[in-house]
């Protein structure tokens, strides 16, 4: 007799009426109308297949929202410029009239970060690798849509930024959210990041070999042939994209044609090389300083901030466009991007004073709209600052050592442009740390391999100088500053001895403090409400328990447990008469290690350099015990 069950289908596994007997996880056996894309392409392709279909698709998307954002930032510069000079007509001078116009940019661009989009300020690049290491990869959509927004209002309405680094973010976020809307698994969709990094790149450049190496060397910060094919892909296609609409030629062009072939003047990409250095290393720093002043001690609401540094950039660049004479190009000043001034300066239509005016004026506007919260990138500023450097020292060169007029050189044009290029290199090199990256897209821009030896010396001593004076990348730096944790980067896993990066790199920033003048008991009552709060020690602070201020102490929690029920003592009495010893952010890892082993301690609070009340975080004897043995594991033991 036969087997009843292998033909009754009532013993086949449940499924909806409407659906049949196939099994409910088969996507493709959906009702129609509630099929997706994502749904049918998981029916008919492997993940991996997807994948590249993906890449594909965000090369697309990516290569169009690159020339966009280029395309809006130009149109908008130019409404601007031609509008201060129409209110000319009812007897406002357009020097009294433009200024304001980056101030405007800014208190927009400030009210919807404070409202609406926090992701939107600075560059972007940060907190693309943030949400690539810690966040899987997860980016909002809406991201992309504000950052083309804001970076037009901002770069757009005059304020002295760059868009590279917000391309680079917006498509991540497009990427990313293709990743996440067509189905991929988890790993794949953070995979996706690098791909819209790589064509954001490539399209903001039209330099296509850069935007891999960018990735590489940023982004992922280790070699991967897996990775290596979604994001050519995704390249090629953003490439072709931006070639059809906007030209082939590079965005920043230079055409200096000809062999250069080797020369004695090439040494001064020597001392460019370590010029460009000293520069971008008081460049970081400024930047750095400027910013933390504007999130903690200026005093004035959030919107305001970008809109004050954008009068006072506003102010800036009036006074250096008056000062260098400039009148015929609006471009050819401080204002927005200012690619118009690089391209004066290969041609060398620039002399010594101008260039010095124009170099000094940008690099304090730059500062002052990064720091004060603005929403652009510091690619096209650090190309700038490499290239009036360059010119300056063509310049110089020219004049004194006698080589006016000398052959091969006998229209010195060629000479300033090439000197223009190895500044560039250089500066991209000392303030981005992407040598590579820095090398191809000065070749990419010319098309000339004959300066590849001079630049190759340049960007090697930029590079290593700016790293030698300090540890930590900028782009990294702020997000120490935003109290992001890199321990999941790369950089401080493995290859780099961990030991002499400052422990801001591996601390913990996320404290739950109580008050000095609070009970045990209450203390535990309100930890008790979120245990996730619990911990082995709390840190003691003077006031509200939320503050960071007035640091006096710390208390362990079975100290608290202890004295629970005793009403009449404060944990300020707990802690009376401690004397902890203490850190600041930029105390190299060896030497805290070395602190807490003389000491017998297993945590160290780290407080403000300035002001040693004010606690910032907290490293432990594990935070470094993982950071060794992250760095064992990839290394492997001697």
């Amino acid at each position: 007799m036969q087997d009843s069950s292998s033909s009754d289908p009532s013993n086949s596994p449940p499924s909806p009426p409407e659906r049949g007997p196939a099994a409910p996880d088969e996507p493709a056996e959906l009702p129609f109308e509630k099929r997706t894309l994502g749904d049918w392409l998981r029916a008919h392709f492997s993940e991996g297949q997807r994948f590249v279909i993906l890449c594909l698709l965000a090369g697309l998307l990516c290569g169009l929202a690159a020339v966009g954002i280029h395309l809006s930032i130009h149109w908008t510069f130019e409404s601007v410029w031609h509008l201060a000079h129409w209110i000319e007509r009812f007897g406002v001078p357009w020097w009294v009239v433009m200024p304001w116009f980056p101030a405007i940019a800014g208190l927009l661009v400030g009210f919807v970060v404070h409202r609406w989009a926090p992701l939107a300020v600075g560059s972007g690049i940060p907190q693309t690798k943030a949400s690539f290491y810690n966040e899987f990869g997860q980016i909002p959509l809406k991201t992309a849509f504000w950052r083309f927004l804001l970076t037009t209002i901002y770069v757009g309405g005059g304020n002295s930024l760059g868009r590279e680094g917000p391309t680079v973010h917006m498509c991540a976020a497009i990427s990313s959210w293709l990743g996440r809307v067509f189905g991929l698994a988890k790993a794949r969709v953070q995979a996706m990041v690098p791909v819209g990094v790589a064509a954001g790149i490539a399209a903001a450049f039209n330099a296509p070999i850069s935007a891999i190496f960018f990735v590489f060397e940023e982004i992922l910060d280790d070699f991967s042939t897996k990775a290596l094919s979604g994001i050519v892909v995704a390249v090629v296609v953003s490439e072709a994209i931006a070639r059809s609409l906007l030209g082939e030629d590079p965005i920043l062009q230079a055409h200096l044609g000809g062999n250069y072939g080797v020369h004695w003047w090439m040494l001064v990409s020597i001392p460019l090389g370590l010029s460009a250095a000293l520069i971008g290393h008081f460049f970081v720093g400024s930047l750095l300083w400027l910013r933390q002043w504007f999130a903690e001690r200026l005093r004035l609401p959030e919107p305001l901030k970008p809109a004050l540094g954008g009068l006072l950039v506003g102010g800036l660049a009036t006074g250096a466009f008056f000062a260098t004479g400039l009148f015929g190009d609006p471009q050819n000043s401080v204002f927005s991007i200012g690619y118009e001034s690089l391209e004066a300066a290969f041609e060398s239509k620039l002399v010594v004073g101008t260039i010095i005016i124009l170099l000094v004026a940008k690099f304090f506007a730059v500062v002052l709209c990064y720091s004060s919260k603005g929403s652009g990138g510091l690619f096209s500023p650090t190309l700038y600052f490499g290239g009036m450097l360059g010119a300056l020292w063509g310049l110089l060169m020219l004049k004194f050592t006698g080589m006016v007029g000398m052959e091969p050189y006998a229209d010195n044009e060629r000479l300033v442009g090439a000197c223009v290029l190895l500044g560039m290199g250089a500066m991209f090199a000392a303030i981005i740390r992407c040598p590579f990256t820095s090398l191809f897209i000065i070749f990419e821009m010319t098309g000339n391999y004959s300066l590849i030896l001079p630049l190759m010396i340049g960007n090697i001593l930029a590079y290593s100088l700016s790293g030698w004076l300090r540890k930590v990348p900028i782009y990294n730096a702020i997000l120490i500053q935003d109290r992001v944790t890199l321990r999941k980067m790369p950089t401080y896993q493995g290859a780099r001895d961990y030991r002499h990066l400052p422990v801001s790199t591996i601390m913990h920033y996320d404290l739950f403090t109580v008050s000095s003048g609070e009970s045990p008991g209450e203390a535990l009552a309100r930890l008790r409400k979120d245990v996730t709060k619990m911990r082995r020690s709390y840190p003691v602070v003077q006031g509200e328990t939320d503050s960071r201020r007035g640091f006096v102490g710390i208390v362990m929690h079975h100290q608290l447990e202890e004295h629970e029920a005793d009403e009449n003592k404060t944990i300020g009495d707990l802690v009376s008469g401690q004397k902890p010893r203490t850190i600041t952010p930029d105390t190299v890892i060896r030497d805290a290690a070395m602190t807490m082993v003389k000491n017998d301690i297993r945590q160290l609070p780290v407080v403000s350099a300035t002001d040693p009340g004010r606690l910032l975080g907290i490293l432990t004897l594990n935070d470094i015990a993982r950071q060794q043995n992250a760095m064992i594991g990839h290394l492997g033991r001697e």
